[in-house]
């Protein structure tokens, strides 16, 4: 049987996640209160930050810009794209 939340960032009952995808307190209430759904939207996001901004996920301060984008996507109603960014045609 599948677990489900009331997920933050879709406003309704989904699929929950199988274990913390984030270490300590912060991944504790993604766990809680984010789907996976949500979460897959989020990694998408975090790929086109990224890409977008020429990140090193290994520099702490682009770990730290991508904690809290991370903590608005989840959590304060979105994390914008940059300025210029143009979506990739389908």
């Amino acid at each position: 049987m599948t677990r489900t939340v009331h997920c933050a960032v879709l406003g309704r009952q989904a699929e929950g996640l199988s274990k913390p995808p984030y270490p300590g307190d912060i991944g504790q209430r993604i766990y809680e209160e984010v789907s996976k759904e949500a979460w897959q939207q989020w990694l998408r996001h975090q790929t086109m930050l990224i890409n977008e901004y020429r990140l090193t996920p290994m520099d702490p301060d682009a770990r730290k810009f991508l904690k809290k984008e991370m903590e608005k996507f989840l959590f304060a109603g979105g994390s914008n794209k940059p300025e210029d960014y143009v979506a990739p045609e389908s």
